[in-house]
Formats: structure tokens, sequence, C-alpha cells
């Protein structure tokens, strides 16, 4: 049952009214244009809407529909508040921009270029496809670092234990009897001493805090995001899956423009939107002034030394669709193989943060074992002097 339009306005004139009071209080409250979407609601909206259009309902029935299912919250604002946007006469693409903490510019860009085509229900379908690709991703990989936390946690726990109540027992021992501790056993006593002084551990912290104020103010510089940037693509293992996810999201991008009719400079131009790399933006910028010069998409990416952010054989698969007339086609063979290639990365990556774990907190704490088991050992020879 879609909702009338004096609903929704009546709900966001409360809204404001509520923010009106909330200020005269002396509180504020987030702006609605400025808060952020559960990556959960977005994927709902998204695959909502995408079969409500392909069922031939009006886009403003729709939003209006979605907007009166969602629970109670900030989304829901945003969803009524986009409805009447769209029943003003807005672009529904215009109506996302006012948000773009809760739709990011692949998601508005891709939305207005199927207003042009006129396939907006495939373009979301391939939008939800992708959001919930990521969000798997993201499932897994937090899934495959919670085992290594836990065991982190438990490793600090039992060292911070046998460090501040095991170990001081053993060195009043040894100091009554006037015995040297063992050399490793000396250093680990240095170490809890430096962490038992308040006046060290305050310093160390405010210049901990300090430091990451710094970093924190430069990676918000150009030249602190382009360092970022170009240590995401060139880190071993983890660049490459970087590279391969952007890839992927470009091709599939690619593939689904083409194929909804709508023309390569657009699609490369919605493509640089969707990339937040300064490296993969710049590459797409200059393969989109080459393609204006005349050029083809294979000849742009080669030229705009693409060749290191996109494989060589991605380049020539593209350039035999472009002859054969399928690029489109190609675009979203290209984004499959990357696709399962992404997926067998991380099924790599996953298995392998396990056991590496495990050798590095057995390591540490192998060591501090050794160094509180060795005075142990000795300790008959100790009390016997």
């Amino acid at each position: 049952m879609a909702l009338t339009a004096a609903n929704p306005i009546d709900k966001v004139r409360a809204l404001e009214n509520k923010a009106v009071l909330s200020e005269a209080d002396g509180t504020e409250e987030l702006p609605v244009y400025n808060t952020k979407v559960k990556p959960a609601d977005l994927i709902l909206f998204t695959t909502q809407l995408s079969v409500m259009l392909d069922s031939g309902v009006v886009l403003s029935d729709a939003l209006d529909a979605i907007a009166e299912q969602a629970e109670q919250s900030t989304f829901k604002t945003i969803l009524m508040e986009i409805a009447e946007s769209v029943k003003r006469g807005e672009n529904f693409s215009e109506a996302l921009g006012k948000y773009p903490r809760a739709f990011n510019s692949m998601f508005i860009s891709m939305v207005k270029a199927s207003e042009a085509s006129g396939k907006m229900a495939e373009m979301l379908s391939v939008l939800s496809d992708y959001l919930n690709f990521e969000a798997e991703t993201r499932k897994r990989i937090k899934g495959a670092l919670t085992y290594p936390l836990i065991m982190t946690l438990m490793a600090v726990a039992a060292t911070g234990s046998l460090m501040f109540f095991v170990l001081p027992r053993f060195m009043k021992i040894y100091e009554a009897k006037g015995a040297a501790l063992p050399k490793i056993t000396q250093i680990l006593v240095s170490f809890s001493k430096i962490l038992g002084n308040l006046k060290i551990m305050t310093g160390l912290i405010t210049a901990a805090v300090a430091i990451a104020a710094v970093l924190y103010f430069w990676l918000r510089t150009p030249t602190g995001r382009r360092t970022i940037d170009l240590l995401k693509i060139r880190i071993p293992i983890l660049g490459a899956m970087f590279i391969d996810t952007v890839v992927t999201r470009s091709m599939r991008i690619m593939a689904t423009m083409i194929n909804t009719g709508v023309n390569l400079l657009e699609a490369v131009k919605v493509i640089q939107g969707s990339c937040d790399n300064f490296y993969f933006q710049q590459l797409w910028a200059q393969t989109d002034k080459k393609i204006r010069d005349g050029y083809q998409l294979s000849e742009s990416i080669t030229i705009s030394r693409g060749g290191h952010l996109i494989a060589p054989g991605v380049i020539q698969m593209i350039r035999a669709g472009e002859k054969s007339g399928k690029l489109g086609q190609v675009c979203d063979k290209i984004s499959i193989f990357y696709e399962k290639k992404l997926q067998a990365s991380i099924k790599s990556v996953i298995t392998l943060i396990e056991p590496l774990m495990i050798i590095i907190l057995g390591s540490i704490i192998g060591t501090i074992a050794i160094a509180l088991l060795l005075p142990v050992f000795k300790i008959s020879s100790v009390i016997a002097h």
C-alpha cells in the first residue's frame, strides 16, 4: 500500500521541529544528509527498488512503499525525503546526491547513467549484486580475524598475569639470595618495569596520541592520500587483492552500462567516480581524455600507463571485444573471472591468517614462558645457597 503524499511530509516536518527544539535545549542532532547508512539497509533498499521497478511500479510509488516498510530510523526519513523530491520533479540521482554519506559517488553515478538509458531496474540489480559481494567479502575477512583476535587477547591476559604477578615473586627470592636472574629474564623484568612506570607510560601514550593525530591530519592531505593509495596497490598479496577488487568493479560497471545502451565516455566517467584510489582515478581520467582524442578504449588504457594496474591480458581481451563489437559481453566475462580470482585470493589469505597468528603469538608467549621458567629450573640451587 503506497503512502499518501501528506504522511511523509508531516513526518519530515516533525523531524525538523524536533531538531529546532533540541537546538533550543542546547543539544544538537546529526543532520540527516550527513548520516551514514548500514550496508544491510542499503542492500535491502537497492534490491527492493530493483524488483519493484522491474515489476512496473512507478519510482515514486516504489520509494513510498519501501519507506513505509522501513524500520523507524534515519534511513526511513531519508527515503521519505527522496520520495518527496522525486514527486516534485527532481531526478532520482539528484535526490540521492543530497545524501553523499548514505549513497556514494558510484551509486549515484550508476543511477544517473541508468536514467539516461532507461534501464534503472537492471542497473540497480547489478548494484545490489555488487553491494552483496562487498558485504560478503567484509564478513569473511572479519570472521577470519575473529579467532586470531581472541587468541591475541588471551595471550595478552596470560602474559600480563605472568609478568605482573608471577615474575615479581621470583625476583624477590633471587634478590634475597643475591643471585642474578638469567639474561632473558632480566630483559623481561626491565620491560615489565617500563610498563609499570606511570610516568614513562604516560609519556609514551601522549607521544603515541600526538603521532596518531599528526598522521590523521596528514592522511587527509593530497600527499597523504596519494601515499596510502600507493601502498594499497604496492603492498604484497593485499595489493593484488585490492587491484582485483577495483578491476572487478570497473569491468562490471563497464559491462552493465554498455549492455544497457550507455555510451563509452559516460561509462568511463562512472568508473572513475567509483574508484576511491588516486592512481585508478588518474588512470581513468587519462583514459577518458584519450578516448575523446579518438583512441579506442584498449589503446587509451595502454597509453595511460594502465599496464601496472590492469593486466595486459585484460587489455587484450578488451581489444578483442572492441574488434568483435561485443565489448559489453567481454567486460562481463572479465568481471566474472576477476571475481572468482578475488574470492580465491581472499580464501588463501584467510587460510594463512590463522597459522601465521599462531606462529607469531606462539613465539611471543614461548619466549616469555622460557624467561619465566628458567628461574624456576634454577630456584632449587639458588635456595640451597
